[in-house]
């Protein structure tokens, strides 16, 4: 086919216009390839779910070992994990990939305790029912583990990972057939090295090549129709620590080198709290509770600190001294 004159010209000035959904265009890992990219980001996802979950328990530093995958069927993973658990379906990216996180009582009611500052010991019996402060620990557990597995992809584009579900019975949830092959990673969180929680995760076994890295040389590419974001916002969808500081006070070395249990310490509270971005001010509000839970109603955003597209952002509450 030849095409000349006008045709032709307007044929090649419209080709760089064209874009390609990363969904669409990305490859996974050739076979031979493919073990040491699984190795490599069960490596990575475990170094950053160390970091991400270590910042919602509190004491020593967080270890996160993740197996390799087993290949299991779905029957026999729900038979592994029993009639109940607390089962949760996390959504990975914009599509319909999901995967089913899942602990029993126990470990909730233990990683709960660590996370009020308790050794986080596991009792010997687990409770009937879970605890409302072990259910909001294990939603925030779970939506912190969807969003590093999407990080984890590295499409460059905004990460997205939350929960869809949780239930007591995996049966009933359906994550997957009984017949499929699915693969299944035991997740062990250890802290001090007298603490140890397990957990696995899993998803049919034909899917996990979607969670590696992307490969190919167009990821850089958009969907703005399916991913949500403009072009260009690589780090839209990056978390940053927001810091509501209660109160700030001046104290001697001296004074501070003689504190012990049981000194009192006067906080003058302002009427609205400042939000921070690192040494930046980013917003006012004022203290309440929504939900049962202490909360901060924004009366003033700037955006000078960070542009308004950069992303969710993780709050939390400290006593600055």
């Amino acid at each position: 086919m030849n095409m000349t004159g006008t045709f032709a010209d307007d044929f090649a000035r419209s080709r760089p216009v064209a874009q390609h959904c990363t969904e669409l265009t990305w490859r996974g890992p050739r076979p031979d390839e493919r073990k040491g990219a699984v190795t490599a980001w069960i490596r990575d996802l475990s170094s950053d779910m160390a970091q991400e979950l270590g910042q919602i328990l509190q004491g020593d530093k967080l270890d996160v070992t993740i197996s390799e995958p087993k290949i299991m069927t779905g029957a026999e993973v729900f038979e592994k994990i029993g009639p109940i658990a607390i089962n949760t379906l996390l959504r990975i990216g914009s599509g319909d990939q999901t995967v089913l996180l899942s602990l029993d009582y126990a470990t909730a009611v233990a990683l709960t305790d660590c996370s009020f500052g308790g050794e986080g010991a596991k009792p010997e019996k687990g409770p009937s029912e879970l605890p409302r402060s072990a259910g909001l620990l294990v939603e925030q557990f779970a939506a912190t583990m969807a969003q590093v597995i999407a990080m984890a992809q590295g499409t460059g584009e905004p990460a997205r990972g939350d929960v869809l579900v949780r239930s007591e019975s995996v049966v009933r949830l359906k994550p997957f057939s009984t017949e499929a092959e699915i693969s299944v990673m035991e997740v062990s969180l250890a802290q001090g090295g007298s603490a140890e929680w397990e957990m696995l995760l899993a998803l049919p076994h034909e899917r996990l090549d979607e969670l590696l890295p992307k490969t190919n040389s167009n990821r850089s590419l958009s969907c703005p129709e399916i991913l949500g974001s403009k072009r260009g916002d690589a780090y839209a969808g990056l978390p940053l620590v927001l810091e509501a500081v209660l109160s700030e006070i001046e104290m001697p070395i001296g004074k501070l080198e003689r504190l012990a249990p049981g000194d009192e310490i006067a906080l003058n509270i302002p009427r609205e709290l400042p939000l921070r971005i690192g040494d930046d001010v980013f917003a006012h509000g004022v203290v309440g509770t929504f939900d049962n839970h202490m909360a901060l109603r924004l009366t003033s955003v700037s955006h000078s600190a960070v542009r308004s597209d950069q992303g969710a952002a993780r709050a939390r509450f400290r006593g600055a001294a």
